[in-house]
C-alpha cells in the first residue's frame, strides 16, 4: 500500500561548473557522483527527510531538489523553475570569486521573480524583498579540495561572508568525498537543519512554528502527493 508522503520543493541554485549536480547526487544518494554532465533546464532529485528525527514528532518529508541549469545563455528561462519554492539551496566554487559574487544574483532572480525590481538591468538581491518573503536559505561552497593550505583561512572566511549577507547558515566541503555529508557531522546537522526549517515554511503556521507539538499543520489536500516506493526508486535512479 502506497504512503504518504508530504513534499517541499528546494532549489538549487548557481553558476555553471560550480558543482551542483554533484552536491545534488551526494544530498540524495548519500555518495560521490562518477561523471557529470552540464545541466541544460533543470534536473529533479529527491531525498527523504526525517524532519525532526528522534524526537516525538519525527516524520518523513519528501525534499525535492531542483538543479537548475546555470548557464547564462539559459537565464530567461529560468524563472519557470521558480514557482511554489520553499528553500534555496546556493552553490559556488570556493576557488572561483565570480561564483560566490554571483550567488547575489541568483538570489535576487527568484526573490524579485515578482517584484520586478532591477538593478543596471539585471534582477538583483533586495535586502527588503528578503527580508519580507523569509525563504530558509544555505550556502554551501564546493571544491574545497583544490584549496591551497596557505589560502584556506581566507578563502573559508569569503565564503562565511557571502553567507552572512544572504542572512544564510552556511557549508563548505567537496562533493567527492562522501565523509563531508556523513551522518553526524556538522555539514550533515547543518544541512537537517536548513531541511527542518523548509519544512516548517511550507507547513507550518507562524504562530505554530515556535511550539510544533501543536502539531497543527496547513496541508492543502491539492498539494499533498502519494508515492509509491516504485515511483521513489525511479526518482533517486
Amino acid at each position: 500500500m502506497a504512503v504518504p508522503v508530504e513534499k517541499v520543493k528546494v532549489l538549487v541554485l548557481g553558476d555553471s561548473g560550480v558543482g551542483k549536480s554533484s552536491l545534488v547526487h551526494l544530498i540524495s544518494q548519500g555518495e560521490a557522483m562518477g561523471n557529470s554532465a552540464w545541466t541544460i533546464g533543470c534536473n529533479v532529485d529527491v531525498k527523504l527527510h526525517d524532519y525532526r528525527e528522534g524526537t516525538p514528532h519525527e516524520k518523513t518529508f519528501c525534499v525535492e531538489l531542483w538543479d537548475v541549469g546555470g548557464s547564462i545563455n539559459h537565464s530567461l528561462s529560468h524563472s519557470v523553475f521558480f514557482n511554489s519554492v520553499h528553500g534555496l539551496i546556493l552553490v559556488h566554487d570556493l576557488t572561483n570569486r565570480k561564483s560566490q559574487s554571483n550567488l547575489r544574483r541568483w538570489l535576487g532572480e527568484v526573490l524579485n521573480k515578482d517584484a520586478r525590481k532591477k538593478t543596471n538591468g539585471e534582477l538583483d538581491y533586495d535586502e527588503e524583498v528578503f527580508s519580507e518573503n523569509q525563504l530558509p536559505v544555505l550556502v554551501i561552497g564546493t571544491k574545497m579540495d583544490r584549496i591551497p593550505d596557505n589560502n584556506l583561512e581566507e578563502v573559508l572566511s569569503r565564503s562565511s561572508s557571502v553567507a552572512g549577507q544572504c542572512r544564510a547558515d552556511f557549508i563548505n566541503l567537496d562533493c567527492m568525498q562522501n565523509k563531508h555529508l556523513a551522518a553526524g557531522t556538522t555539514n550533515a546537522v547543518k544541512l537537517s537543519r536548513f531541511f527542518d526549517k523548509v519544512v516548517e515554511k511550507r507547513y507550518y503556521t507562524p504562530d505554530t512554528r515556535g511550539r510544533l507539538g501543536s502539531q497543527e499543520r496547513r496541508r492543502p489536500p491539492s498539494m499533498t502527493r502519494t508515492f509509491s516506493p516504485t515511483f521513489l526508486q525511479e526518482k533517486l535512479d
